[in-house]
């Protein structure tokens, strides 16, 4: 029985970091790969690593692969997340298909800063008169 359940998920887990492969090479730009292979081989890598604690049932071993699983989870989306964001502001162009760009607006290529959209609410509020 622990055998069926290990090979599940070790199939299961190549068949998600397979997809994060293959999104990697057929999505049109960096953010949605970016988004692929964080998603998918994020799932891959921990399904395996809890086929391998369950095919070894030992808790030091089973401790690694949390220890590891607990990496990923933390690290993963973070990587893309600044990956992505470097590959906006070095002028990397998005998929035509792209329905939404929340940056544009907010983001000035000439002197490379960002703004959160709350500055202008901040000196409405500052310059206004208090309620009598």
């Amino acid at each position: 029985m622990s055998e069926a359940v290990v090979s599940i998920l070790l199939v299961a887990g190549a068949s998600f970091m397979m997809l994060a492969a293959i999104g990697i090479l057929r999505l049109p730009d960096l953010t949605t790969r970016m988004h692929a292979s964080t998603k998918a081989g994020a799932m891959g890598a921990m399904l395996v690593m809890i086929g391998v604690a369950v095919h070894f049932a030992d808790s030091a071993v089973s401790t690694r692969a949390l220890a590891f699983i607990v990496f990923v989870l933390l690290t993963a989306p973070v990587a893309a997340h600044v990956i992505a964001r470097a590959g906006y502001f070095t002028g990397i162009d998005l998929w035509p298909g792209s329905v939404k760009d929340e940056l544009r607006e907010r983001y000035d290529p000439d002197t490379h800063t960002l703004s959160s959209g709350l500055e202008h609410d901040s000196q409405h509020t500052e310059n206004s008169e208090p309620p009598s």
